[in-house]
């Protein structure tokens, strides 16, 4: 029988941990999803490069570990993670700038999801260098890069630095309490399943797909996917998520407020368009960095 590695039984104990409730980023469906989006879409040598890379026991799912990053945030050999999953932005700027809000809370340079992606992008690059090079951990690079482009895509990822992006505002979702950023995450998402899909998420997602393969998305899916050069595409996902945040996460909503109908039957079509993108940008990132064609790395702005 097959042993763990030390590195597979890391990822085997982070994804144990998928079930335990009070995930960072969207929820455990929405990275799911993204990265299910995300692998339908690869070309053949990304598809392999996929497989390859992804420990045994997930039998080449690339979304079995793409909430690992969560998982592991706060232990202690990645802590240092932690500030990569989000963007503070100055309170009602609505606007992104890397010199200005890609740091960490002790003034670190690259330290937001912007600067995560790029970072793991670059680490990819060098896949095809093949297994001598020990500079990088390909495998985990693969799956912070698959999870980040999942948070750069939830809006409330990239908001205002006084709340948390949402996280200190506390208000009720229906009838139970919650915080606007953790609606954001997974309440419109549950919410959704509940009401019109059974609980079912691969329902779900057949209707995402559907609206991006032939549906209300298709004439937009080629703008989505434009991107002259992989190391600035982020900024512009990044600058889409606050000026959400700004029109459609923070507006109307002041603390001890209830959120119900009306607020969900408009934010949820903006949820699952993001979430769409988010697997469509990944599955792009991936075909580029792992396929035949050059790509060159210039340097980011």
């Amino acid at each position: 029988m097959r042993g763990f590695s030390t590195l597979e039984l890391v990822l085997f104990v982070g994804f144990a941990l998928v079930l335990v409730p009070g995930a960072w980023g969207w929820s455990k469906e929405g990275h799911i999803m993204t990265c299910r989006i995300a692998q339908s879409l690869l070309e053949p040598d990304a598809a392999h490069a996929v497989e390859n890379l992804l420990p045994h026991h997930v039998d080449g799912d690339l979304s079995a570990l793409c909430v690992w990053p969560d998982q592991v945030r706060h232990w202690y050999k990645y802590r240092w993670t932690s500030s990569l999953h989000f963007i503070d932005t100055p309170d009602d700027a609505c606007t992104f700038q890397y010199s200005r809000d890609c740091h960490d809370s002790h003034g670190l340079k690259n330290m937001c999801i912007v600067g995560a992606i790029r970072n793991f992008t670059t680490q990819l690059s060098h896949y095809r260098e093949g297994t001598s090079d020990r500079r990088y951990n390909m495998t985990e690079a693969l799956l912070f890069l698959s999870h980040f482009m999942g948070d750069i895509h939830q809006p409330m990822h990239v908001g205002f630095t006084s709340d948390e992006g949402g996280n200190t505002i506390e208000l009720r979702w229906f009838r139970h309490k919650s915080n606007l950023h953790h609606v954001w995450d997974r309440e419109i998402i549950l919410t959704a399943l509940a009401d019109y899909y059974d609980k079912d998420m691969e329902l779900l997602l057949k209707d995402i797909v559907a609206n991006f393969t032939d549906g209300i998305w298709y004439d937009d899916v080629s703008a989505w996917k434009d991107c002259d050069n992989l190391m600035n595409c982020p900024n512009k996902y990044a600058t889409e998520s606050i000026n959400i945040s700004c029109k459609w996460g923070y507006k109307g909503v002041e603390p001890g407020a209830t959120l119900a109908d009306e607020y969900f039957d408009s934010r949820m079509p903006i949820v699952m368009k993001r979430i769409a993108q988010g697997g469509i940008r990944l599955a792009m990132y991936l075909n580029r960095v792992f396929g035949d064609q050059k790509e060159e790395f210039a340097a980011a702005t």
